[in-house]
């Protein structure tokens, strides 16, 4: 056999894993749900690990779930404003952690561009008062509230940016999509270095403010603060968040409650991973 047919790759060969995954089944997948249930069946048979079977359903969701979903609201989003002074700008770098900033005009509707922070930080010793921020801006990509995440997730392979500004069918800005946050779907969380440590599941970082897990019991809350919350409507400190919002809480957002702010650090569409808590004044419960 020469070389060049011994390269030929033949039909079977070229076969979707998924038909491999079947194979010696006695009937053929007809849609998606014959897919979940045969996974849950190898889950069930410990054919698949947790982790294996919990990233092949995000597989097949991100096809079912649109950019709106995920996306961090305006609200959130940690924006530069072209006209900040250097000062200004660094210290909004630092304090977030992000690698890639929206850079706004007079409102977040005006989004100029995307700075990567290694852009502005190398330039630090060269940054005049009078720095124009728009030298170093990156063109910023566009997308529909509407986009399907699989299809977002090929275009940030192909174009290679990480960072999308989400727009409403009006053209204002909605929110914003990276590509962690679409990945997060498949492989779960992902921590970085901002991300807090999960040895315990009350760790105070500085006096008064401390990071909290969303599975902490209500009952090692109170026995930590010295305080009686209720666990009646709910077993932990992320249910606590979730029941008294109504609603599954999105990253950066805040409730107070009985003297603490909980501020959500971590999430995804199921449940609270992490909150940094701090005591209120006593005039300061709301």
């Amino acid at each position: 056999m020469s070389d060049e047919s011994a390269k030929t790759t033949t039909p079977s060969a070229r076969a979707g894993w998924w038909t491999r995954l079947f194979q010696g089944r006695g009937d053929d997948p007809s849609g998606r749900g014959d897919i979940v249930g045969f996974l849950a069946e190898c889950r069930e048979r410990d054919l698949l690990g947790a982790d294996e079977y919990a990233m092949l359903l995000g597989v097949l969701e991100v096809a079912n779930t649109h950019v709106r979903e995920i996306m961090v609201p305006r609200s959130h989003m940690v924006v530069l404003s072209a006209d900040d002074p250097p000062d200004v700008l660094l210290e909004t770098i630092v304090e977030s952690g992000h690698s890639r900033f929206p850079v706004i005009g007079a409102d977040r509707d005006q989004v100029l561009g995307i700075l990567l922070a290694k852009d502005i930080l190398q330039r630090i010793g060269e940054l005049p008062s009078g720095f124009a921020i728009d030298k170093l801006l990156r063109p910023a990509v566009f997308i529909p509230e509407s986009k399907r995440l699989n299809t977002l997730l090929a275009e940030f392979r192909e174009s290679h940016h990480h960072i999308a500004i989400v727009v409403d069918e009006y053209g204002g800005v909605s929110g914003l999509a990276t590509i962690e946050d679409v990945l997060e779907q498949i492989v779960g969380d992902i921590d970085d270095e901002h991300d807090p440590e999960e040895a315990d599941y009350i760790q105070e970082t500085e006096p008064g403010q401390f990071i909290v897990l969303g599975l902490t019991r209500i009952d090692e809350f109170n026995e930590n603060f010295g305080v009686s919350l209720s666990d009646e409507n709910y077993d932990t400190v992320g249910g606590l968040m979730m029941h008294e919002l109504g609603r599954l809480p999105r990253r950066g957002e805040a409730l107070k409650f009985e003297g603490f702010e909980f501020r959500v650090l971590r999430g995804d569409r199921r449940r609270v991973h992490a909150l940094r808590v701090k005591r209120l004044p006593d005039d300061s419960d709301g």
